[in-house]
Parts: C-alpha cells; sequence; structure tokens
C-alpha cells in the first residue's frame, strides 16, 4: 500500500505538538501514514503516536544523539521500504536540517515552510509563502515522492485513533553525531510553537519596557514572547525571540504586536498568523495594514489593560 513517511520529533519521549500537527495533516490524505521516531526516549514516544494519526510507527534504534547524516538515511530508507509517496516534518530547526538531505537521497524537490498540504487525483499539492512572504505559490511536483517541511501551528492535531502497529529498525548511523547540546536556562515556550505570541518594538522604549508584554504573555498562560529584529539588535532581547526574516517564522493563533512598526522584514515571519493585533501609538504605522484588529495609544496605557482583561476572562471560563 502507498504511505506517507512522518519524521517526528519529541523531547524525553514527549512527542512535539509541532510534529503531531505534520502527522494529523499526513492522515488527512487519506493514506496510510507512517511515523519514523529516532533518539532517546523514541520507543516511548511512538506509543502515543497512533492516537494522532499513525497506522505504523518505526523507532530507530542505536541512535540515542541526533546524526544530520544519520538520521536523513534512516528517513530515506524507510520511505523507500515503505514505497512512501511523500516525507514530511515539521518545519523546525531539526526538520528544516533533514529536508535537503532526505530529498537528495531521494533525488526529489524539497518544498519548505508550507501552509498547505493535501492529495488530490493521486497528486499533492502544497502552499508556501514565498518572496518574504508578499506572495503565495501553490505548486505540485512530478517528483517520484514529495519531500515538505509543514509550518507551525497551521495544521489541526488528530486526537482521535487507534494504537499504531510498533516495529524496529537499526540505525544506518552517520558521520556526523550531537554530543553536547547548551539548552536554554528557561522553561519558557519557543515562539515557533506557541498558539499565542506577544511581540515588542522599538516602541517599547527600552529593555525594561518589556515587562508589561511579558505581563500579557503571562495572562494567557500559553503565550511566547517574541521581539522584532531592531530590539534583538540592540540588546534587549535574546535572538530566540526574534520574529522575521532573519529570524523565526511564526503562524500563532493570535499575534499581539506591541510597538513594532511592521517593517517588511518583521512582517515576513508573522504575517500568516489567524489574527493579527497591532498596538502602536502611530496611526500610520505599516503593521496597522496586516492587522485584523488595531489599537492607536501607548503601550504602557493599553497593555495593562489588555493583561487585567485576559485575566478575567479565563477566572470566569
Amino acid at each position: 500500500m502507498t504511505t506517507i513517511l512522518v519524521f517526528v520529533e519529541h523531547k524525553n519521549g514527549s512527542p512535539r505538538r509541532a510534529s503531531l500537527e505534520a502527522l494529523g495533516a499526513a492522515a488527512g490524505t487519506g493514506l496510510e501514514t507512517v511515523a519514523l521516531v529516532t533518539g532517546a526516549g523514541a520507543a516511548q514516544a511512538a506509543a502515543a503516536l497512533g492516537t494522532h494519526g499513525a497506522k505504523r510507527v518505526i523507532v530507530v534504534t542505536g541512535a540515542d544523539t541526533y546524526s544530520p547524516d544519520g538520521t536523513a538515511a534512516d528517513l530515506a530508507a524507510a520511505a523507500q521500504a515503505n514505497a512512501a509517496k511523500a516525507f514530511v516534518a515539521a518545519a523546525s530547526a531539526t526538520g528544516k536540517d533533514l529536508l535537503g538531505r532526505v530529498a537528495g537521497l531521494l533525488d526529489c524537490a524539497p518544498f519548505a515552510d508550507c501552509t498547505g498540504f493535501k492529495l488530490e487525483g493521486g497528486a499533492f499539492t502544497v502552499v508556501r509563502p514565498i518572496m518574504a512572504g508578499k506572495a503565495i505559490m501553490t505548486a505540485q511536483s512530478d517528483s517520484p515522492v514529495l519531500c515538505a517541511t509543514l509550518r507551525p501551528n497551521t495544521f489541526p492535531v488528530v486526537t482521535a485513533g487507534a494504537p499504531a502497529a510498533v516495529s524496529q529498525t537499526a540505525t544506518k548511523g552517520g558521520k556526523v553525531s550531537v554530543t553536547a547540546v547548551a539548552a536554554k536556562g528557561d522553561a519558557k515556550l519557543d515562539v515557533k510553537e506557541a498558539p499565542v505570541v506577544v511581540a515588542g518594538g522599538r516602541g517599547l522604549r527600552d529593555a525594561a519596557g518589556f515587562k508589561v508584554v511579558e505581563d500579557l504573555a503571562a495572562a494567557f498562560g500559553n503565550a511566547a514572547v517574541g521581539a522584532s529584529r531592531a530590539v534583538v539588535d540592540a540588546g534587549w532581547r535574546s535572538h530566540g525571540e526574534q520574529v522575521g526574516q532573519t529570524g523565526k517564522t511564526v503562524a500563532p493563533q493570535l499575534y499581539i504586536a506591541v510597538g513594532v512598526s511592521g517593517a517588511i522584514q518583521h512582517l515576513a515571519g508573522m504575517r500568516t498568523s489567524k489574527v493579527i493585533v497591532a498596538v502602536n501609538k502611530d496611526a500610520a504605522a505599516p503593521i496597522f495594514k496586516v492587522a485584523d484588529y488595531g489599537i492607536v495609544g501607548d503601550a504602557f496605557e493599553v497593555l495593562p489593560v489588555l493583561t487585567e482583561a485576559v485575566k478575567k476572562a479565563r477566572a470566569s471560563s
């Protein structure tokens, strides 16, 4: 039977939401969905994938540390062994690292950061932003296997399903492997995966001004703090929070831009957000052209009011 292969990332045995979204998108094609997991904790992660759309799960053994070329070889081999018509992964740092490698091994064209993915008439159609998000491309490929990464927070997670059959295969190994990871010392949500992002710009005056942004993000309970390039360049926030063409591309359910003017570079990283709210003192700021809702006012007056409103709404729900 024709299949679709999905690479599932996990953290200590817990599948990442972005990978579960990719798994759900694959299951939506109607093809037999085969998930592949690797690394320490892979067996634990595999146990939960059946309820998220996987029909079969392949656990790669002997690969406790990530190897870019080794994992790509494992994925290419699995795609060929299972007659996969497509290979998909989340458009995460790891997914982006693997996409070109797997596509090269399978002699296919890669499609990165897709926001649309479907199978019609036996052919896959993908939708992805191009030209820094100023245009949307719809494309098909005549490659023997479609290779694509899917943008996080774009596809729903499947929550209904039966336990999947689990099998094991030994890794092919690679020349490169990760020997150490310098992880962040906090447990903050990553802007790429958070359903709500509250981003700040130079309109917040200085690093201390981000306190109002942090308070609003904390009030939501599931929000991440983002920042514009100007803010990161000024040293107010870390590069890991930067949203934009040279930072991270996000597509949350709700994006709140505070004191962000809306330069093209920033818009390229957030314009596919489901709902965009802009707060800016300048009524002519470009950010209002892409915003669904806009508030013209001082962020230090507006955000405390929004924060209290969010707290009350959560308390009553």
